[in-house]
């Protein structure tokens, strides 16, 4: 199987911690990331993805908005030139544990963070990225 994630949920995948918008998101996002730590691979998609599926039925889910798309682009161009790979749509990558931990290490020290500014959850993840990612389910 393959993980179909966004661009920018490659940055998020590094701080998550089990919290999110509701139960049902959180529960996905955990099965999400059982997948990518069984060594699944990842299919870089252009939209909503596996994590966004929850929140799809919602009246106006923010994953088809605007600030979700900038934020997909900034993130693809961040890790794109960190990975030295072309911009990632329709891409693949594996998620092995030294490219965590490189994603990690810009992650902490704002190279690949363009992205975030604006999204609610900046303030915490950039607690986890300060705390040496410590609690992290992935």
């Amino acid at each position: 199987m393959t993980v179909r994630l966004r661009a920018h949920h490659l940055l998020c995948m590094l701080t998550y911690v089990g919290k999110g918008y509701s139960p049902a998101f959180t529960g996905n996002y955990d099965r999400v990331v059982e997948r990518l730590a069984r060594g699944e691979d990842i299919l870089i998609v252009s939209g909503p993805d596996d994590i966004c599926a929850p929140l799809l039925d919602e009246p106006e889910p923010h994953c088809l908005g605007e600030s979700a798309a900038g934020r997909d682009e900034l993130a693809a161009r961040d890790v794109a030139d960190l990975l030295g790979r072309p911009h990632l749509a329709g891409a693949r990558l594996e998620l092995d544990a030294s490219t965590v931990t490189r994603m990690r290490k810009a992650f902490s020290s704002g190279l690949t963070r363009k992205a975030c500014p604006g999204c609610e959850w900046f303030e915490l993840c950039g607690i986890i990225a300060a705390d040496g990612f410590r609690g992290t389910r992935l």
